[in-house]
This record gives C-alpha cells, structure tokens and sequence, in this order.
C-alpha cells in the first residue's frame, strides 16, 4: 500500500516560501507589505527570514510606502541582506505602483471638485523633493483641455510667469484654469508668496474673462483647495 502524501500547514514551510504560498491560497489581498516586499527580495540574511528583513527595512520608513519609494539603492542596500539586485527589484516594484497611479489620473478628463485635481497630479507631484508650479486649462464644461509644468523650483519655492499662463490659456481656448503646486514640507498651510500669486492671476485672467477657479496645494497624501476655504 502506498504512503498518503504528507500534508504541511503553512507554519511548516521554509520562512521565505510562506508568502509565496499564501499568496496562491489566499489571493494577494491577504498579505501584509511586509509579506509582498519578501516575495520581492526571495530571501533574508543568515539571521533574518525575507519577511523579517522586509519589516525592518519597512519600518525604517515608518512602513511607509510612498517613503520607501524614495530610497536609493544605495541607501537600500544598507540593510544586511539586500544587494544591488534585490534593491533595484524593490525600486523597479514601487515604481510601476507609482505609473499605474499616474495612468489612473489620466482617465480624469473632467474637473468637478478640488479632490479631481489632487487625483490628477497628486502622481505626478504628491512625491516630489522639489516645488513645481503646474496650470489645468478648462473649457466651458470643466472638461480638461491640457495641465503643464509651468515651473520647476528649489524646495523653497517657484517662480510663476503670469503672462505665459494666459497665453497659453488664449491658444488653448480655455474659460478657466486651476493652479497647482506642490509641498514637498509636507505642510498644507499657503504662504504669503501662495496668496500672493493666486491674488495676482487671479486680477488679470479677469481681464480676459478666464476664471481661476482653484488653486490647490498638493502633498503625498492631502491637499489644501483655495476654492474649498473660501479664499478666491
């Protein structure tokens, strides 16, 4: 008579395979990021399983995605147990999370709420160490005509060419536009600076009968709309 095969719960497999396996059986829903890192990285060190090499590395960015993105390989390979390979693989992996972000974003053709805009360039802008100063050019419908980069700063600030704003809004044919930039501080609160341009834009796209209608202030994971406070 032959032996029945031998059944193994998941505790009885090797460390580095059970998020693998759990990953089959239980769909990737149920796998913490830790997990989904070690399935990345295959393996640990001579102290460390892949999940627990993954949780450290996680917890020096306060398990923080959008942070552990940032990481260069260099600062990833810090960590006993990642080389160059697997520290490009975790990098190349959070980056195609960042595109597929950014492509979602670009199915947003209508702006109806300052949460639209923040969907639209939160991919773009949301993780920057730098300030850019971008401009969405509307129609009559609120429909997305064309966003641009208007100007890319030091972390400090930006300069905004108001002509050009409305140039180009003449040559798009737009009725009104929004503004946007980033904080790479993190902070929603709008400077004076902020305030200041908004104000100025503002008095003389009216000269032209164009709307600013918002302008709203972008980070990783929140924004601040003008339109919103009531500060138009």
């Amino acid at each position: 008579m032959q032996d029945k095969p031998t059944s193994f719960s998941i505790k009885d497999w090797a460390d580095d395979d059970k998020p693998r396996k759990k990953l089959v059986l239980k769909g990737y829903a149920a796998l913490s990021d830790a997990e989904l890192i070690a399935i990345l990285i295959g393996s640990g060190n001579r102290d460390e399983s892949a999940v627990a090499l993954s949780k450290r590395i996680l917890a020096s960015t306060n398990n923080n995605l959008n942070e552990l993105g940032k990481l260069t390989i260099k600062q990833l390979m810090q960590f006993n147990g990642i080389g160059e390979a697997k520290a490009i693989t975790i990098i190349a992996a959070l980056e195609v999370g960042r595109r597929r972000r950014g492509e979602t974003a670009q199915k947003i053709t209508k702006i109806n709420s300052s949460k639209d805009v923040f969907e639209l360039l939160q991919p773009i802008l949301g993780e920057l160490p730098h300030e850019e100063f971008w401009i969405v050019y509307l129609n009559n419908s609120s429909k997305v005509l064309h966003r641009e980069q208007l100007s890319k700063g030091g972390i400090t600030g930006t300069l905004v060419d108001i002509r050009l704003v409305l140039k180009q809004a003449l040559e798009y044919g737009a009725v009104g536009i929004i503004l946007a930039h980033n904080h790479p501080s993190s902070t929603l609160r709008p400077s004076a600076a902020d305030k200041q341009i908004t104000n100025k834009l503002k008095i003389a796209a009216e000269a032209l009968d164009i709307k600013v209608l918002d302008h709203v202030i972008i980070t990783e994971k929140a924004y601040f709309s003008f339109a919103d406070e009531q500060l138009l």
